[in-house]
């Protein structure tokens, strides 16, 4: 018999640079590791932008103090919100409200010929006064003076309520400087009145009509920073 041929074991070689399949495992890894950092880089795509420290009411000047710097992701919707990248535009008014936390709109603040409303002091009953704060939702009733009544001196009737604003926003008032009068302890308390509505109040507060303020029902005050 003839002796089996015995195979001879192959030794194994040291994988080359020039293997192929070292350069795919090379440019995979390479092409996940861009693919990665784009990923992440798109993910943290965020812009500075203002948001309201507390509520802004229309009518108010819009100063720094009022806001405060976020990072967010907008996108394409970045360019309807105030840049914080830029700085705060000078001599800018809020135009309508915009609730504390919220993005400000560029549509919200404009120059003061835009605004709508002005603040008005008034001296109100301060019954209604104690149960009110910054940024209270209110409507406004108005008391005005008639005849002084029969038969006494320097005294004199009121007539309504009537109702003379619905919805305004209160800006400031004190709960330490009352004020006694004819028509009992007032407060000072500072609304935002409409343009077109601001000379009838003040007609009125100067006729001495009584001014209550009642809170409306559901509104939401803006939050204090």
């Amino acid at each position: 018999m003839s002796d089996l041929s015995t195979p001879s074991a192959q030794r194994l070689r040291k994988p080359s640079w020039r293997d192929s399949r070292l350069l795919v495992g090379l440019l995979l890894v390479l092409a996940s590791t861009a693919i990665g950092a784009y990923v992440m880089s798109r993910a943290d795509d965020r812009v500075p932008m203002y948001a309201a420290k507390a509520g802004l009411l229309p009518g108010q000047p819009l100063t720094a103090d009022d806001l405060v710097r976020v990072d967010v992701q907008l996108g394409g919707a970045a360019t309807d919100y105030v840049s914080a990248g830029g700085g705060l535009p000078a001599d800018q008014f809020v135009l309508r409200e915009v609730r504390a936390g919220e993005l400000v709109p560029v549509s919200a603040i404009g120059p003061r010929s835009q605004a709508t409303s002005q603040p008005v002091a008034l001296q109100v009953d301060a019954t209604s006064a104690s149960t009110l704060a910054n940024g209270s939702v209110v409507d406004v009733y108005v008391n005005r003076p008639s005849a002084p009544v029969k038969g006494s001196i320097g005294t004199a009737s009121f007539e309504g309520p009537e109702l003379a604003l619905e919805a305004v926003s209160v800006v400031a008032l004190s709960k330490d400087d009352g004020v006694m009068g004819s028509s009992g302890d007032t407060r000072p308390v500072q609304v935002m009145v409409p343009k077109d509505k601001v000379q009838a109040l003040v007609g009125d507060v100067d006729l001495g009509a009584r001014i209550t303020l009642v809170a409306v029902p559901g509104a939401v005050a803006p939050k204090a920073s």
